[in-house]
């Protein structure tokens, strides 16, 4: 193994030296230079070997666990309720109202009216009238009215009325009748066969299952380990109406409107003006003041003051208090406590048990066992072929073409790799590793689903 690695390093360097790479010492860490060897020395003396890189397609067995689904029956226990009806007697309790006499004393009030005579003095009023003279004097107005002539001038207007010739141009209008072509489109119609689908059909009744509710249910495990799962109850067959459809062709007269242009002649009224002129007479109206001077007669009323005395008696009223003894009556009324006895009715209440019976029902939980089939996962080892690349290094012997410097005979012979053995020769597959001795353990199956 030595002398190949070394003849290895020894190939390398003469290829560096062959393609005029300088081999400077701090490209091989510090080791020897041959720049300064002659360019004869540097040529290879004798033949070297290289190693080829060859590639290898090889195959190893790799084992998968695939679970495969199984079949299995279980039993679980289910709970069944029964009633039965006893008959229990009971008692409850009814309260009774009742009556009873209890006496009681009472004081009753009695009112006594007397009356008692007061003396008492009053002061009554008395009035007196007398009369007081009080004259004064008075200024009364006097009104007297005088007539005077007032004269002033007005402008009068007065009208006249004059024709006046007005003459204008008037668009006089004139009727002709002229023909004129005219196009309207008439739709004509026109009638198809198309084809039409009817859809019939009928009903018919078809049954269909109705699964039962799940209920959780009270079961033991593997373990005699009470747990709850939910429990599928059996289910009912239903009829449900279906609808059958039935798919029908027939003809279907259709009838459809194609517009046409039809071309006619008809009268048409035409309006035009011609112009005219028309002379009107106009009244008009003018307005003219004319001056004129009237009198009149304005009534003018003056005013004079005439004194008067004017005599007043007034009478004045005079209050004098003369005093009078009144005697009056007061009630005084007196009231005394007089002793009765009187009963009265007191409700009170009496309890007693009375009897009736009553039906009870009482469950009673029967276990029973039911069958069920559960599915499981049980794992299996498959074994399968995975290709991979293998690399191998073989040594091959390489000379100049000019001969080999040290008389070698043979030229530059390539060495062969080593031939493989039996098994590789005859399948060209390294051989597969095997799996080791032993029974295989199953894994542990999966939970029951």
């Amino acid at each position: 193994m030595k002398i190949y690695w070394a003849g290895v390093v020894a190939a390398l360097a003469v290829s560096l030296g062959f393609n005029g790479l300088t081999a400077e010492a701090g490209c091989y860490c510090g080791a020897a230079s041959y720049n300064c060897c002659p360019a004869t020395a540097c040529q290879p003396v004798s033949c070297y070997t290289a190693c080829k890189v060859e590639r290898r397609t090889c195959y190893r067995t790799v084992y998968d666990t695939v679970y495969e689904p199984q079949q299995y029956t279980a039993y679980r226990t289910e709970m069944e309720t029964t009633y039965e009806d006893r008959q229990q007697t009971c008692y409850r309790t009814v309260v009774e109202t009742l009556q009873r006499e209890c006496p009681y004393t009472v004081q009753r009030p009695v009112f006594e009216t007397s009356e008692r005579e007061e003396q008492y003095t009053v002061c009554r009023p008395v009035w007196e009238t007398s009369y007081r003279d009080c004259s004064y004097t008075v200024r009364k107005p006097v009104f007297e009215t005088s007539t005077r002539e007032c004269r002033r001038t007005v402008q009068r207007p007065v009208v006249e009325t004059v024709e006046q010739e007005c003459r204008r141009t008037v668009m006089r209008p004139v009727m002709e009748t002229v023909n004129r072509e005219r196009c309207r489109v008439v739709m004509q119609p026109v009638t198809t066969m198309r084809t039409v689908r009817q859809v019939t059909g009928s009903w018919s009744m078809q049954s269909v299952y109705v699964p039962g509710p799940t209920l959780p249910t009270v079961v033991k495990d593997d373990c005699c380990r009470p747990r709850i799962c939910m429990v599928q109850c059996p289910g009912f067959t239903c009829c449900k109406p279906v609808y059958c459809p039935q798919v029908v062709e027939k003809q279907v007269p259709c009838t459809t409107y194609c517009p046409q242009v039809v071309r006619e002649s008809c009268p048409v009224q035409v309006c035009r003006y011609v112009p005219e002129v028309v002379v009107t007479k106009v009244p008009v109206r003018t307005c003219r003041m004319v001056c004129e001077q009237i009198v009149e007669q304005v009534p003018v009323r003056t005013c004079r003051w005439v004194e008067e005395t004017v005599n007043q008696q007034i009478p004045v009223r005079t209050c004098r208090m003369v005093q009078e003894q009144c005697v009056r009556k007061i009630p005084v009324r007196t009231c005394k406590m007089v002793s009765e006895t009187k009963s009265i009715s007191v409700p009170y209440c009496v309890t007693k048990q009375v009897p009736y019976t009553v039906t009870q029902r009482i469950a009673h939980c029967t276990p029973k066992q039911v069958a069920v089939t559960c599915t499981r996962q049980v794992a299996r080892c498959v074994a399968r072929q995975v290709a991979y690349e293998q690399c191998y290094l073989v040594p091959t012997t390489v000379c100049e073409p000019g001969g080999c410097l040290s008389g070698c005979e043979s030229g530059g012979t390539t060495v062969q790799p080593s031939q493989p053995g039996p098994e590789q020769q005859s399948t060209g597959k390294p051989v597969e590793p095997q799996p080791e001795a032993g029974p295989v353990q199953d894994p542990k199956p999966a939970p029951a689903t």
